[in-house]
């Protein structure tokens, strides 16, 4: 049997590896469990834009959480690589959003959480075939190389000490005294302390398998994504841009990402011919350039949908050493960061870093 840590966290991608993170600095030893490898599941396939899509059309609590995160993203990238030597490739290259008939919401929005915008776009936007509505120009705005962070990411917590356990699917737990005691594996038998479920969108599956009586699982269904990329020279596209649904995202080595889709197709990863197509024509007709450069990726990934957008952060209120931080949907890679600090701060009795009501089970 595994030796017992303090922490034990179902779930190594972006939110998983983030809440280790965040317990390793509190001195805490910890465990990370992942039926695959650590970071290939839906962390691994998105865009990467720090920023929701459209941010004045969410819910409060996911600006929230997204400013808390995105103001200590240079911090952690440089933090990092530092240790590591791998680069995140937090990169503010900027963001130019199309067509914005909310223009007003838009603004007021930026306004308020203080992001820097302009409504007079700089001659770029000749580059692009599009008929725009009220652009949008936010130059602040950053990506981090999702692949790069979670791989920086895994060797800064192995440099520290956390133990992984990869390849290995979570199958039952012994329940005492409303605390879990044990996980089963498809290999072995963990003891455990303090739990955390950070499964994506596995998590509501995971939480129901887990506690079949319980009234209190988390409603989290998967939405699958798939996503394009060009092998384009460097400073092909100098910065993001978003055109109603799909954008694009310029890498610092010029490849360029285009995305993506919205499909409810349950826990099917599988890419279509019919969505590459579309996304391969909203790119070239949008960046007539990229027709010069050939398409080298075409996959997909599956995000941890909620009604709301809004991911539960929460300690389970039957289960005494269980918590849940999952269901951030398109936007775990920017919220990640303030969503790790509070579900540690719930746990450790700190004061929370935000009000904790509107991700409350």
């Amino acid at each position: 049997m595994t030796q017992t840590t303090e922490i034990t966290i179902i779930g190594s991608g972006i939110i998983g590896l983030l809440t280790a993170r965040e317990f390793l600095q509190a001195g805490y030893s910890i465990t990370l469990i992942d039926k695959s490898l650590s970071g290939q599941e839906s962390s691994w396939a998105g865009g990467g834009i720090l920023l929701p899509l459209y941010p004045w059309r969410q819910e409060k609590a996911i600006s929230t959480l997204v400013i808390k995160s995105i103001s200590n993203y240079s911090t952690l990238s440089n933090e990092l690589y530092n240790s590591t030597q791998i680069n995140p490739e937090w990169y503010d290259c900027g963001l130019l959003i199309c067509k914005n008939p909310d223009i007003e919401l838009a603004t007021n929005w930026c306004t308020t959480y203080q992001i820097p915008f302009q409504e007079t776009i700089p001659s770029f936007i000749n580059n692009f075939n599009t008929k725009t509505k009220n652009p949008l120009w936010m130059p602040t705005i950053a990506q981090a190389r999702n692949p790069r962070l979670l791989k920086s990411l895994k060797v800064y917590l192995l440099n520290a000490g956390v133990k992984f356990i990869e390849n290995s699917e979570v199958i039952n737990c012994e329940l005492k005294n409303n605390n879990i005691n044990t996980l089963s594996t498809n290999k072995e038998k963990i003891k455990v302390n303090q739990l955390i479920i950070s499964t994506g969108a596995w998590t509501g599956k995971l939480a129901k398998q887990l506690l079949p009586t319980s009234l209190h699982s988390p409603e989290i269904h998967p939405v699958k994504g798939q996503m394009l990329l060009f092998n384009a020279n460097p400073d092909t596209l100098p910065h993001m841009v978003l055109d109603n649904d799909h954008y694009l995202i310029p890498r610092r080595d010029g490849k360029i990402l285009v995305g993506s889709s919205v499909e409810h197709s349950a826990f099917d990863k599988c890419t279509t011919k019919e969505t590459k197509e579309k996304l391969f024509t909203f790119a070239t007709e949008l960046f007539p350039i990229l027709k010069n450069f050939p398409l080298c990726n075409h996959w997909a990934g599956l995000r941890p949908g909620t009604k709301k957008g809004i991911p539960y952060i929460d300690k389970h209120p039957e289960i005494k050493n269980l918590a849940i931080n999952a269901g951030h949907f398109r936007n775990g890679l920017v919220m990640g960061p303030a969503s790790a600090q509070l579900i540690a701060d719930l746990i450790l009795d700190r004061t929370p870093c935000v009000d904790p009501a509107p991700y409350h089970l």
